[in-house]
C-alpha cells in the first residue's frame, strides 16, 4: 500500500462504543483516510482487546479492528468525562456509536445534546433493532440479528437446525451499512451545510440481503430454507471432490458457461440432453448433474481440474483456508496481506484494505494502539485541555494515558 492520505482525509470520526459493529465501521473508516478517535474505558478498554485467540494476553484480532485509530481513555460514566466528550464534538463530523439505545440520552450525549453543540454533525447509531419500533430498547447481538434478518433460517443442511456462517456476519453487514450511511450523510451536508442521525439496525442489515425471499413467500407461496452448499434451481455450482481431497466449486450455471463445461469434459452431448440443455431444466435435475460432474472431478488433482477450468472460461476455485489465503499469489498483487506489529513487535497477517483506489490510495495501516495512548495528544490538540486541567483529570481517574 502506499503513503497517501486516504479519499475520506479531513474527516474526524469519534468512535464511541465496543465489540464488533461499531468498531469495524470504524476501521474501515480510517481505512479510507478517516481520524478515528477511539473512546476506551480506562483500565479495561474495548473487550476486543482480549476477544478470540490471544497472544502475550492480547487479541489477535485487535491490531486489526483498531488499526489506524487514536486510543483516548475517558471515564464516560463520570460527568467530567461526559463534558469532554462535548469539547471534542465540537470539533469532529462523525460521532459512530453502538451503545443500547437510551444510553446516550441518559448520559446526556444524545444527538438533540450534540448537534446544539455542532450542527453539522453525523452521528451514526448501530444496535440490534434500531433507535425506533417496539424492541428498540432490547439487547441485540450479531447472532439475534443473523436470526431474526433471515440468513440462519436459509444456512445448513435441510432436515438440519440453521447454522452459522463461522464468522459474525450479522455484525460486519451492519458495519458495512454504517459506513454506506456515513457517506451519503457527508455527501448530503456538503450540499445543506447540516448534519443527521443514521440508524442502522443489526437484523435490518441481514434483511437486506435476503433477494427476494420475502416475495417469494408472499406471491408465490415459497418460502426458501436450507439448502447445504447449493442454491435451489441454480445448477450446476457446487463443491465437487477431486483425486486428492481436496474442495473445488465449480459455477457453470450460465447456459454458455455449461456448454464449456461439457466441452471441458469431453461430452458435448450433455449440452444438448433435454435434462441439462438450459437453465431451468438443469435446476430440477441438478441431483443428476451433480453427480455426473462429481465422478469426473474425482478423477483428477485439484490442481489439474483448475487448469481445465481454465483453459476452458469455467469460473472453479479450490476452498480456501486461512493458509491459502496467506500463500495465494492473487492475494499477495493486490496487497490483501498487510502484516500489522503489535505492541509485542509480533507481526500479525490481516486483510488488506477494500476496495482499492486509483490515486487516493491510503497509507499502509497501523496496528491497533496500546489503551489510552493518544489521550493527552488528542485532548490538549481539539478539547483544549491544559496542564492543570489534565493533572486534575488524570488524578480523579477520568482520563488516563499509559507511563512512557
Amino acid at each position: 500500500m502506499g503513503g497517501s492520505t486516504g479519499p475520506l482525509h479531513g474527516l474526524r470520526v469519534l468512535e464511541l462504543g465496543s465489540f464488533i459493529a461499531g468498531p469495524f465501521a470504524g476501521q474501515l473508516l480510517g481505512d479510507y483516510g478517516a481520524e478515528v478517535l477511539k473512546i476506551e474505558a480506562p483500565g479495561t478498554g474495548d473487550p476486543m482487546r482480549r476477544w478470540g485467540i490471544t497472544e502475550n494476553g492480547e487479541s489477535l484480532w485487535w491490531p486489526a479492528i483498531a488499526r489506524n485509530k487514536k486510543s483516548v481513555a475517558i471515564d464516560l460514566r463520570r460527568p467530567d468525562g461526559r463534558d469532554l466528550i462535548r469539547r471534542l464534538v465540537a470539533e469532529v463530523d462523525i460521532v459512530l456509536e453502538n451503545f443500547r439505545p437510551g444510553t446516550l440520552v441518559d448520559w446526556g450525549l444524545d444527538y438533540a445534546a450534540l448537534s446544539a453543540i455542532n450542527p453539522r454533525l453525523i452521528m451514526v447509531h448501530v444496535s440490534g433493532f434500531g433507535q425506533t419500533g417496539p424492541r428498540a430498547g432490547d439487547a441485540g447481538f450479531g447472532s439475534i440479528g443473523e436470526a431474526m434478518g433471515g440468513i440462519r433460517h436459509t444456512t445448513g443442511n435441510p432436515g438440519l437446525p440453521p447454522t452459522r456462517t463461522g464468522i459474525s456476519l450479522g455484525d460486519s453487514l451492519a458495519a458495512l451499512f454504517a459506513v454506506i450511511g456515513t457517506l451519503a450523510a457527508v455527501h448530503e451536508r456538503a450540499a445543506s451545510g447540516r448534519g443527521q442521525e443514521v440508524d442502522v439496525a443489526i437484523y435490518e442489515a441481514v434483511a437486506a440481503l435476503m433477494e427476494s425471499t420475502m416475495a417469494d413467500h408472499e406471491v408465490a407461496g415459497v418460502t426458501r430454507g436450507r439448502t447445504g452448499s447449493v442454491l435451489p434451481g441454480v445448477a450446476p455450482s457446487n463443491v465437487y471432490p477431486t483425486s486428492d481431497g481436496a474442495e473445488v466449486l465449480i459455477a457453470a450455471n450460465a447456459d454458455t458457461v455449461f456448454r464449456r463445461l461439457c466441452v471441458a469434459m469431453g461430452d458435448e452431448t450433455l449440452s444438448a440432453d433435454p435434462r441439462f440443455a438450459e437453465h431451468g431444466a438443469r435446476g430440477g435435475n441438478m441431483a443428476e448433474i451433480d453427480a455426473i460432474i462429481s465422478d469426473w472431478t474425482r478423477t483428477m488433482t485439484a490442481e489439474v481440474l483448475l487448469k481445465v477450468m481454465e483453459d476452458n472460461g469455467v469460473p472453479a476455485g479450490r476452498i480456501y483456508t486461512a493458509g491459502d489465503m496467506l500463500n495465494d499469489p492473487q492475494y499477495a498483487a493486490r496487497d490483501m496481506v498487510v502484516r500489522l506489529a503489535n505492541r509485542f513487535g509480533v507481526r500479525i497477517p490481516a486483510a488488506g484494505v477494500v476496495p482499492k483506489f486509483s490515486r487516493t490510495r491510503p497509507a499502509t495501516p497501523v496496528a491497533g494502539p496500546v489503551l489510552g495512548g493518544h489521550t493527552r495528544d488528542v485532548l490538549t490538540g481539539l478539547a483544549g485541555v491544559d496542564g492543570a486541567e489534565w493533572a486534575r483529570l488524570a488524578a480523579d481517574g477520568v482520563v488516563v494515558q499509559p507511563a512512557g
